[in-house]
């Protein structure tokens, strides 16, 4: 068998052995026995309906939108100010403080999150859906400002060199001319860091306190093996909503390249 061939062969195990068990969740989803295995007992929908018959379910619901809501307009906010200072301008230590910024990238998260505990606990702040928030911001930070980084770069200068000639101040400029064209990687990263922030699971484990989120939630219904298709059930759902996301947020990564004229280097999906 030829190079390629064996290179396609390897492609398509790594997908199955990826997404096999993804593919699974709404076979068990829709099987009407409570035990998770093979054979299938039959069709049904009764584990979506008992999905609404769930206070708790709710409430964790509830407080993870809030939280990856906060998170991704804070993270993305921040993201444009990081990436708008280190594509346009150069100033002492910019290496050091884009590698400091991107750090959580490539640290373990469980670190991350005992180290915010051990701050939380040590500044007399009580744990909550706020300091939540401010782990998720870490974490998801860095993902904004690659994306958004990707946007500034391929921006033309001279549309912003036109706008200073005829007049407009650096803040009129950025509101005007260089906000609406990097818009969709805006869009992009709003929608990745709402899906990473709303699947987050470990800085939510320890920074929550009483406050349940949904991940937290579904780890701690799996003690109970009648719960199990629920949460198949909860999972599907899901899996659906962030593929939606990420289909839209590449979409409008895509669209933000062709509207500046960059180079598409790569995506998502």
């Amino acid at each position: 068998m030829m190079k390629g061939g064996w290179f396609r062969v390897y492609t398509l195990g790594y997908l199955i052995f990826l997404y096999a068990p993804i593919l699974l969740l709404p076979l068990f989803a829709f099987n009407d026995a409570t035990v998770i295995a093979f054979p299938l007992s039959g069709a049904t929908t009764k584990w979506f309906e008992k999905l609404w018959l769930e206070p708790e379910l709710h409430r964790a619901l509830k407080n993870s939108l809030i939280i990856a809501s906060c998170s991704a307009v804070l993270a993305t906010t921040l993201g444009i100010f990081a990436s708008r200072a280190s594509t346009r301008y150069s100033f002492p230590g910019k290496a050091g403080i884009m590698g400091m910024i991107m750090l959580p990238l490539v640290l373990p998260e469980i670190i991350l999150a005992v180290a915010l505990l051990a701050v939380m606990l040590g500044i007399g702040l009580p744990l909550s859906i706020f300091t939540v928030i401010l782990g998720h911001v870490l974490v998801c930070t860095p993902f904004s400002i690659a994306i958004l980084s990707a946007a500034f770069q391929s921006l033309d200068k001279s549309l912003e060199e036109a706008a200073y000639d005829l007049g407009e101040t650096p803040i009129s400029t950025f509101r005007l001319i260089i906000l609406p064209l990097v818009m969709p990687g805006i869009i992009s990263s709003l929608l990745i860091t709402f899906t990473i922030s709303l699947d987050e699971f470990i800085m939510a484990f320890f920074l929550a306190g009483n406050e349940n989120t949904l991940p937290v939630y579904i780890l701690g219904q799996f003690r109970f093996p009648q719960n199990v298709p629920v949460i198949m059930a909860l999972g599907t759902i899901l899996v659906c909503l962030s593929i939606a996301l990420l289909a839209t947020a590449e979409y409008f990564r895509r669209r933000g390249i062709a509207k500046t004229g960059g180079k598409d280097t790569g995506g998502f999906l």
